[in-house]
């Protein structure tokens, strides 16, 4: 049967021509990564912590203990999506999204619902529990959107999974800008100008509000304006998506016009030779299955290599991975989770915490960009070990840690800045080491197992270092005074006093991990001077020969039809 290959110009072929580009256009793959930067833009609540701690310490009366209690249940909440990553396994995106979406909706109201006194004032361990699940939703949003895009684009997963994860670094400064309107004070160049068009102004224009609402006072009404230019902006991403889908369009059907008519098919067929293997499918399987689990375990795969979640995780390039992150998360986290705190103890006023916070949300989303766009072109250009990127952070987060310790005057600016970018950049290579190293193809597992270190870092230096030792000193202070704390009264500490053992163990801790991801820089020296990048390109080259073939196969179906 031969189908006809005419393309008549009536209303019909256009209705077809138009419903089949919108058809592309919303099942492809920069549509789904348009949709996962809108997504990421507004999940970011976790990083916003420091904004809303002094409303939960001063309403209920925690201590600064308990407070780093609740922090360090948010950090796990946000980090412990292995049941995110083995549902999304087996299930469609939206799946885990929705779940994520129920989560966060559950959670956070529950918080909000007792901050304002609406209900009874909730043990601990439900204030726990409530920031916890919300927390959690992270996980599903992370493994649905960031998981899935970087199997959509494996050859440029440092640059997909910087941008992304920027996003969501940003939307903590989002979120604030929306906060104040509603309430008041109560391929590569193409995905890099997806990111950069609208994300760079971005930028400029959070970056340019937050100055100006410290030296401005905003009216309501003048916020809804700043908040509707910055929706604006984030929405941008969707021309390069339609106009990516257009190129491949339109190249599709050059395709299909320039062809010469379609030859006879010559099929041609044998009789199987059941004499080549005297081995039943059930044998081969068995022999492809020899040696023991742990045998196997202990004999990993090469590096690049899809390995198995066990070999990755009995794998030394894991242990030495997971231990560096511990050791530079867990710092970086105690400011992000203690900002507001630190702020305080040190004088500054609240208008200035808030912008702390805001400034912390940009450089975050800098630090994730930055490292995934720039150790991209370093990696490729240079051969440089992805986990020489790491150290680096680390010892540059020392100086944030040094400038708290000390108390430089007005310091703070500076500190929130310097770890924003760093605990931003953490993430990205955190997640472009584990995908290079151990493969794809349980990247959803490996991926959330890797953001374990973060709430175990969390749970040793902002909970029993930070927060111990600032309780301690408060205690010192009321003794001092003369003062006895009543029940349910909150803690405060003042002076610098209240954080500098607290970030003096931090830096030594950091650059303790600093040493030891250099031992990952030596073991993956020669991986990296290969091409790591190159099956991921065939792979992609033959895909998309294939799209055009069965583009071609359809069309002219359709057409008759």
């Amino acid at each position: 049967m031969v189908f006809s290959r005419e393309h008549g110009g009536g209303v019909g072929s256009v209705w077809g021509n138009s419903k089949g580009f919108t058809l592309q256009v919303l099942s492809g793959r920069w549509f789904m990564v348009f949709s996962s930067f809108m997504i990421m833009s507004v999940s970011g609540a976790s990083y916003m912590f420091g904004l809303y701690s002094r409303e939960i310490k001063s309403v209920l009366g925690y201590d600064q203990s308990t407070l780093t209690l609740l922090s360090f249940f948010k950090d796990l909440g946000s980090n412990i999506g292995i049941i995110s990553g083995l549902i999304n396994e087996v299930t469609p995106p939206w799946v885990v999204l929705t779940i994520g979406g129920v989560l966060n909706f559950f959670g956070y109201f529950m918080i909000w619902l007792a901050v304002t006194k609406k209900i009874a004032n909730p043990p601990v361990w439900n204030m726990c529990l409530y920031i916890f699940i919300g927390a959690n939703s992270h996980c599903s949003t992370n493994t649905g959107a960031l998981v899935t895009s970087v199997k959509n684009f494996p050859g440029s997963r440092g640059i997909v999974i910087g941008l992304l994860s920027g996003y969501l670094g940003l939307s903590a400064a989002i979120i604030t800008q929306l906060y104040y309107a509603f309430y008041g004070n109560d391929s590569k160049s193409l995905i890099l100008l997806m990111a950069w068009l609208p994300t760079a102004t971005n930028f400029w224009f959070l970056m340019v509000m937050i100055i100006v609402q410290k030296c401005l006072t905003f009216t309501k009404s003048e916020y809804y304006v700043t908040s509707t230019v910055m929706l604006l902006l984030l929405i941008l991403p969707l021309v390069v998506v339609i106009m990516e889908e257009e190129r491949l369009w339109k190249r599709n059907q050059e395709h299909i016009n320039s062809e010469d008519p379609p030859k006879p098919l010559n099929i041609t067929t044998e009789m199987p030779n059941l004499q080549k293997s005297s081995q039943t499918p059930q044998a081969i399987e068995t022999t492809q299955k020899q040696g023991s689990f742990w045998r196997n375990i202990l004999r990993p795969p090469s590096r690049g290599d899809d390995h198995t979640i066990f070999q990755a995780l009995f794998s030394l390039d894991m242990v030495v991975l997971f231990i560096s992150t511990i050791c530079g998360l867990g710092g970086t986290l105690t400011v992000v989770n203690n900002l507001s705190q630190i702020g305080l103890s040190l004088g500054y006023p609240g208008h200035s915490i808030t912008t702390f916070v805001s400034l912390m949300a940009i450089w975050i989303y800098m630090g994730k960009i930055i490292q995934g766009v720039v150790a991209e072109y370093i990696i490729t250009k240079f051969k440089v070990p992805r986990p020489l990127l790491l150290t680096s952070i680390l010892v540059l987060s020392c100086v944030g840690h040094l400038i708290i310790a000390f108390d430089v005057p007005n310091g703070l600016y500076a500190a929130s800045i310097i770890i924003g970018f760093c605990f931003g950049a953490n993430w990205p290579l955190l997640f472009s080491i584990i995908s290079e190293l151990f493969g794809l193809k349980f990247y959803s597992t490996l991926y959330n197992v890797g953001s374990i270190a973060s709430p175990i870092g969390s749970y040793l230096f902002s909970l029993k270092v930070a927060g111990h030792l600032y309780d301690k000193e408060a205690r010192r202070q009321l003794a001092a005074l003369g003062i006895t704390r009543k029940q349910g009264e909150e803690l405060n500490c003042n002076g610098s006093e209240c954080y500098k053992m607290a970030f003096f163990i931090i830096t030594a801790v950091t650059m303790f991990g600093a040493l030891v991801s250099l031992i990952l820089v030596q073991r993956t020296r020669e991986f990296y001077k290969g091409d790591i990048y190159k099956k991921f390109r065939e792979e992609a080259r033959t895909a998309e020969t294939q799209m055009a073939a069965t583009q071609n196969r359809i069309e002219p179906a359709a057409n008759e039809g």
